[in-house]
């Protein structure tokens, strides 16, 4: 019975090593950087790293569009200030009289014929 018994202990030795050996080769496969899912974790990596990159130049460049933005807002406002200013001024004005003509109209005249 006791050889019975080594037999079944060494078999299942023999199966979980085999089993461990065949787990082993598929986890390296499984996180191999070039194929794998390991791969595909790294390139993932990478791009969140450009991503974040771009991001933050994005953003810089919205800050700095945003102030100018304000700078010309403001400027515009005041302009249109002036400009009302003016138009309103325009209206206390008086009419102006209508500039005379330096040409007359012409006119046509029928001429008698010759004198005899």
């Amino acid at each position: 019975m006791d050889m019975i018994a080594d037999i079944l202990l060494v078999a299942g030795a023999l199966g979980a090593g085999l089993y461990c050996y065949i787990l082993a080769r598929r986890l390296s496969r499984f996180n191999d950087l070039e194929n794998g899912v390991g791969g595909a974790v790294a390139v993932l990596s990478s791009q969140v790293d450009d991503l974040t990159r771009t991001l933050s130049a994005a953003q810089q460049t919205a800050s700095a569009s945003t102030s100018s933005l304000d700078g010309l807002t403001d400027r515009a406002e005041n302009v249109a200030k002036r400009l009302e200013l003016l138009v309103a001024s325009m209206h206390d004005l008086p009419d102006a009289a209508p500039e005379p003509t330096s040409h007359p109209e012409p006119m046509f005249v029928r001429h008698a014929g010759p004198r005899q």
